[in-house]
């Protein structure tokens, strides 16, 4: 922890200027990036007739890369930054146990054990339907999740491979970090501040993680693997495990996606959720818990300080 004689922000304090920064820096980031775009070729036109969403510029894609790349370095890498250089009194992104490899490849191990049962919770969240009275919301969440897809479509389908390195870069590597320090590093932090309760600040955090993205029918899976991340990063102190969990999940994605469109096959393909024996489900959820133990575990036997991680003055 750095040397400070200034009295350190409250939890209340902290979260302020953590929205103040999101906001002030999304704009200003997201404004250059668009600016940049106006002044390239045709740029202007489509931006005035754009209806302000990132699937409007789908047909030019490296504009819609810069603003996916712009989107997450503004909303959430920049901003993380900052509140760390202005509260230099609080460790929001440590590295503890940085040299144990197995406590990253264990991270890794329990999504791929986790997959199964993670395709059947988002197969019925993409199912979910509402009460008739919420028909006018249920029709906005579909139009957000459709124009969601359209969007992620254009850019994950591709059969190239210089594209595929690509979106691994916007896709996965820049998402990976950017949203792990603003939400495992310095959201889950200013929580834990107010609540003193791990397990609410990794659950919390991860409601919020997985509704910042606007896709409500496939919110439950993502709020998972929040909670996922969210343990290894309490049980560890170190947010290059998350991230690096973060970075394989989305990785995945995009490498599935190429292969596919080499294949001949489509976006509803990938999409699709496969239907497994209930012996792989229950194989599955029991991996996952061993893989968690085992991770737990070895987390523990790590500390510097013989502390319980999750009394760790870092979260």
């Amino acid at each position: 922890m750095n040397q400070y004689l200034g009295r350190p922000n409250g939890p209340w304090s902290s979260l302020l200027i953590l929205l103040g920064l999101t906001l002030a820096c999304s704009v200003v980031v997201q404004s250059l990036t668009l600016v940049f775009g106006v002044f390239s070729n045709g740029g202007l036109a489509e931006v005035l007739q754009s209806d302000g969403s990132l699937s409007s510029f789908s047909n030019r894609p490296f504009f819609l890369y810069a603003l996916l790349i712009a989107s997450s370095f503004g909303t959430f890498l920049l901003p993380a930054f900052i509140l760390q250089k202005l509260e230099p009194y609080y460790n929001y992104f440590p590295t503890e146990n940085k040299k144990f490899g197995m406590s990253y490849l264990i991270a890794v191990a329990i999504l791929f054990a986790f997959g199964p049962i993670m395709q059947l919770i988002g197969d019925a969240n993409a199912k979910m339907t509402l009460p008739d009275s919420l028909s006018g919301i249920e029709t906005w969440m579909r139009l957000q999740e459709d124009s969601m897809a359209e969007l992620t479509k254009n850019i994950v389908m591709v059969d190239r491979w210089e594209l595929l390195l690509v979106n691994i870069v916007v896709m996965a590597i820049m998402p990976a970090i950017a949203e792990e320090y603003y939400f495992r590093g310095s959201l889950m932090h200013i929580i834990q501040r107010l609540v003193k309760n791990y397990h609410i600040t990794v659950w919390l955090s991860a409601i919020i993680f997985s509704a910042i993205h606007v896709q409500f029918f496939g919110f439950f899976p993502r709020m998972i693997l929040g909670v996922f991340f969210g343990y290894m990063f309490v049980w560890t102190q170190n947010i290059w495990i998350p991230i690096l969990a973060h970075f394989v999940n989305n990785a995945t994605v995009a490498i599935l996606a190429f292969v596919y469109t080499r294949q001949g096959k489509t976006y509803a393909d990938l999409q699709s959720y496969d239907s497994y024996s209930i012996f792989v489900y229950i194989g599955g959820f029991i991996l996952t818990v061993l893989l968690g133990i085992w991770f737990y575990k070895i987390s523990k036997q790590k500390q510097a300080n013989g502390e319980r991680l999750e009394k760790n003055t870092s979260i």
